[in-house]
């Protein structure tokens, strides 16, 4: 189906650090994944890592990192399941910092400046993944054609 016929994803009013890690780790897994694969495999997703639970996923333990990546509930990824770990541990450690994650995401002074942020802050996070989740947590982004250009596609 060519993208223009594709639904674009609902927004969220986050509520939790819990709710922008739950964004990000989807925009992760969908790196190059069919979006369909990782909108069924979320159930199990979500369950395994403590309905993302920042501080818990952050404290996880490699133990805990095997056994999900044997866990079929689950996109098998290792790479991007320790990358998930990693993301929990900086989105808390920014949110301290800044008072809490949407005080970090508004202190960049622009849409290119966060993206470019989070890019350097979140592994396995990139353009489009970043695009996702300010879009996703109703953080102000450009039209995603106007996006779409910026980038040359």
């Amino acid at each position: 189906m060519p993208s223009s016929e594709m639904k674009a994803p609902d927004q969220i009013n986050p509520q939790s650090l819990g709710d922008y890690l739950d964004v990000m780790s989807k925009a992760i897994f969908q790196t190059g994944i069919s979006w369909r694969v990782v909108e069924n495999k979320w159930p199990g997703t979500r369950e395994v890592f403590h309905n993302f639970d920042a501080e818990r996923v952050a404290s996880m333990s490699l133990g805990e990192i095997d056994a999900i990546a044997q866990d079929t509930r689950v996109i098998r990824n290792r790479r991007k399941i320790e990358a998930i770990v990693s993301n929990a541990a900086k989105m808390v450690e920014l949110a301290k910092q800044h008072g809490s994650f949407k005080s970090y995401l508004g202190s960049h002074g622009g849409f290119e400046e966060t993206v470019a942020a989070l890019r350097k802050e979140f592994k396995f996070l990139g353009d489009t993944g970043a695009y996702y989740l300010l879009y996703v947590v109703g953080e102000e982004v450009p039209s995603h054609e106007e996006w779409m250009e910026s980038r040359g596609r």
